[in-house]
């Protein structure tokens, strides 16, 4: 819940300028509701593309101060986050939401990110696979691979979002080789292997090239750090290891 309109709107220029230099790169911003069009208006055409930060499951209807995944598509919309560590914990999402705002995002043509986690209670516990195991199985229960081929999958441990704390490379590659080998068994071979997982959690300049050099990280989710175009900026432009 960060930036007015024409702050999201400077923040997203820069953001475009910075990554025109690495065309091969997908990079996308997740600005607040009442920021998506403006923003929508300032990355069309670039290598930058536009992302809502939550989703409705429902096309329309009496949901006062909802928003549905026609409206994110109009707006300009190509992804949406579903089941952030933040609307489990602070709003009280279960898997079967997450699981049902993916369908309508997939319904409307948009590519859900989706978000999976552990507390620092639970990774403490030695519960890290057994949660990341149940969000993945209830987000994602039904489902045909070829309906969720464009699926991306990000990994936030809880424990390291706004913390400062990082997971390790070792950690957090660890984890993205669990999540890649449940995806395979599930959906089978090339779905696994083909499919984008993101790390999130306190990612910043400092420690994006390490974790960019793990064989199963695919790419990052950037919370504090994309507020600030020169450090986002930094983190897009990773350098190879």
């Amino acid at each position: 819940m960060h930036k007015t309109i024409p702050e999201a709107a400077k923040l997203a220029a820069k953001i475009r300028e910075a990554a025109a230099a690495y065309p091969d790169r997908d990079v996308a911003v997740a600005p607040p509701f009442t920021a998506l069009r403006p923003t929508a208006d300032v990355v069309r055409g670039s290598n930058v593309h536009l992302c809502a930060q939550n989703v409705h499951p429902a096309p329309q209807g009496a949901f006062t101060g909802e928003i549905s995944a026609p409206m994110l598509a109009d707006a300009g919309c190509e992804y949406v986050i579903v089941g952030h560590s933040e609307r489990r914990t602070l709003f009280g999402e279960t898997d079967e939401l997450v699981r049902a705002k993916i369908q309508a995002a997939l319904q409307s043509s948009l590519m859900p990110i989706l978000c999976v986690g552990e507390s620092l209670a639970e990774r403490e516990e030695g519960r890290t696979f057994n949660v990341l195991e149940r969000q993945l199985k209830g987000g994602l229960n039904n489902f045909q691979a070829a309906d969720i081929r464009h699926l991306v999958v990000a990994y936030e441990p809880v424990w390291a979002i706004g913390t400062g704390k990082t997971a390790t490379p070792e950690q957090a590659q660890e984890v993205h080789v669990f999540i890649r080998r449940m995806a395979t068994r599930a959906f089978g071979t090339d779905f696994g292997e083909s499919l984008v997982i993101l790390y999130g959690g306190s990612v910043n300049p400092k420690n994006i090239d390490a974790l960019m050099a793990c064989e199963d990280i695919n790419g990052v989710l950037v919370g504090g750090a994309s507020l600030e175009a020169e450090l986002f900026g930094r983190i897009v432009g990773f350098q190879k290891l």
